[in-house]
């Protein structure tokens, strides 16, 4: 069945402070109703203001709201008697008998306690917004009239999703199916090659709402901080959107060669950190993510192609030169990733001027290494600044090599 053939689409407000449980939030709706005309929102200020001025077929609100919690604005609503009341679906991480006692009288629709189950979610949703046996599907919107791909990227930088997925979640996804076999350490190394999970789970663990505690630097900190069931909702949720996967065949041999390098940079990086008993993981984390943004942009190149646009290989070769680093530089800020993880980051592609940490020189090195092709040798390596500074001469590099 087709959205012509399903009532109206619902309009839905979506109400949560965290932008990763409200993405999360808005990918499991959209995977139940692509067709939902969505208004999302951060504060219960805005919340209230818009439920004010516009009608809803549905509202998902975090109890925790700052301004105007969610509680509030259910209390509200129900005050207003309309008949039948708002579907309300309230989110909270309270599980107390009190807690539950405040909220029967208000008759919200659903009270589901984080870390979310998508499961349970999902069924939530599919009971409210669809018949028994309805399914919906959408087409990818066209591109608008006159849209160059130039325009279309650059709009696109701003906003993108990140990277698509690269290596095979589907043994993580499986373990999440028997909750009892699931633990940080399995978790960790079904999903640490790829570097759109590692960059979203650490961006997730450093948010507002994750305020405790220094900065999370590697996919390892992030997973303890989110614990599994948080974080293994996080990565369901990116096996939901648009392009998670690469189709175009020309796309997806780019991102197999960038993918390729920033797993050799990450492996490198290990190495000589480990050698010159540095931080191994927190290497490993930025060798990984310094082709995010090249990954990212091959993901936009991707719904170009699915929106209608045209791409040839010389217009991949052109975006990529072009803005592959600026959609990298934009995610990592709009992600919020720690500043010294950015650091060693950049130090992957040069050395800026003055000191420099060991660490950020590892990084360099790592890179250097990474680059070499199979038939080139590292003798010039080890001459160069960066392994003399470092103090690794040619027979370590040349172990590195051969491991």
């Amino acid at each position: 069945m087709t959205a012509v053939d399903l009532p109206a689409a619902p309009r839905v407000l979506i109400a949560e402070a965290d932008p990763w449980p409200r993405d999360l939030l808005k990918q499991v709706l959209l995977s139940v109703r692509c067709d939902a005309q969505l208004e999302i929102c951060a504060d219960g200020h805005e919340a209230l203001e818009l439920l004010n001025e516009q009608a809803f077929d549905l509202v998902i609100a975090d109890w925790e709201l700052p301004g105007v919690d969610g509680l509030s604005l259910l209390r509200g609503l129900r005050q207003k008697k309309r008949n039948p009341p708002l579907p309300f679906i309230l989110v909270g991480a309270r599980n107390d008998v009190a807690s539950v006692r405040e909220i029967l009288p208000l008759h919200p629709t659903a009270y589901l306690t984080k870390p979310l189950s998508m499961e349970s979610l999902t069924q939530r949703l599919q009971d409210l917004l669809l018949d028994a046996g309805q399914a919906v599907s959408c087409e990818v919107p066209a591109l608008g009239p006159g849209m160059s791909l130039e325009k279309f990227l650059e709009h696109r930088r701003g906003e993108s999703d990140g990277a698509p997925l690269m290596a095979d979640v589907q043994m993580a996804v499986n373990r999440s199916l028997n909750p009892g076999d699931l633990d940080l350490k399995a978790l960790e190394q079904d999903v640490r090659t790829d570097p759109q999970i590692t960059a979203v789970l650490i961006a997730a663990a450093n948010s507002a709402a994750q305020h405790h505690g220094s900065g999370v630097q590697t996919l390892a900190q992030a997973l303890q901080r989110l614990g599994v069931a948080q974080s293994m909702n996080l990565i369901l949720g990116l096996t939901l959107k648009r392009s998670a996967r690469l189709s175009d065949a020309a796309l997806g041999d780019y991102a197999e060669r960038y993918w390729d390098l920033s797993l050799h940079t990450a492996e490198y990086g290990y190495s000589l950190a480990r050698l010159l008993d540095l931080d191994p993981e927190r290497c490993y984390c930025a060798g990984l993510l310094h082709r995010l943004g090249d990954l990212a942009l091959l993901r936009c190149l991707q719904e170009w192609l699915s929106a209608g646009g045209e791409l040839d290989d010389e217009l991949i070769g052109e975006s990529l030169h072009a803005l592959g680093a600026s959609f990298g530089s934009a995610l990592r800020t709009r992600w919020r990733l720690p500043l010294e993880l950015r650091e060693l980051i950049a130090a992957v592609y040069q050395l800026g001027g003055g000191v420099y940490s060991r660490e950020a020189l590892v990084m360099n090195l790592a890179a250097q290494l990474a680059r070499l092709t199979p038939h080139e040798g590292v003798e010039d390596i080890a001459k160069g600044r960066t392994a003399r500074l470092l103090k690794v001469g040619l027979p370590e590099l040349v172990r590195l090599r051969k491991n």
